[in-house]
């Protein structure tokens, strides 16, 4: 039972990441966009914690949907692109119900997941793991399966930040000349 459990939030939340990211990508409006780009770093974050990689789960809620999102919205207000009656990408009270009722589910499949990890930890993965930290020291165990295992997703989320900001500068040079 709890193989399926945690086998269907993974996929929920990876298609949900992709669907996320299709979304940001053909969005007109770059306020709406960050949204949706925030959207995806929250389901990439739940699935470093499924992962049981805690650490990079909420580095991942920190840095790239916290501080990185905060200068793109600095740098789309700065370069002020436009009206919001013209950036508007839904119209009507039912899209922002259907927006406000998916992100009260997320809320509930996160909190669910997480209240089951934490409450819970299997006693032998706690001796593993401190084992491990007395092996090569916190620094070690956290570097380790960054470098290692979890590096493609990791590098993949830079590239894709690294090829926004290049995007937001090509946008703001054609708009001031």
């Amino acid at each position: 039972m709890p193989n399926f459990f945690y086998e269907f939030h993974f996929y929920l939340f990876g298609i949900l990441a992709l669907a996320s990211a299709i979304v940001f990508v053909t969005r007109k409006s770059p306020v709406a966009a960050a949204l949706w780009l925030v959207q995806t770093m929250f389901s990439l974050a739940v699935l470093y914690v499924m992962l049981e990689a805690y650490f990079i789960g909420i580095i991942q809620i920190l840095v790239y949907a916290g501080a990185i999102m905060v200068v793109f919205l600095f740098v789309v207000m700065l370069l002020n692109l436009g009206h919001p009656k013209e950036l508007s990408d839904a119209r009507g009270k039912f899209p922002s119900i259907v927006a406000g009722a998916l992100g009260l589910v997320l809320l509930a499949l996160v909190g669910s997941t997480l209240r089951i990890r934490v409450a819970a930890p299997p006693e032998a993965m706690e001796r593993a793991m401190r084992a491990r930290m007395e092996e090569v020291g916190a620094v070690g165990a956290v570097a380790e399966p960054l470098f290692r295992e979890y590096l493609l997703a990791f590098e993949v989320t830079s590239l894709v930040l690294l090829i926004a900001m290049i995007g937001a500068v090509v946008l703001g040079r054609r708009r001031t000349t």
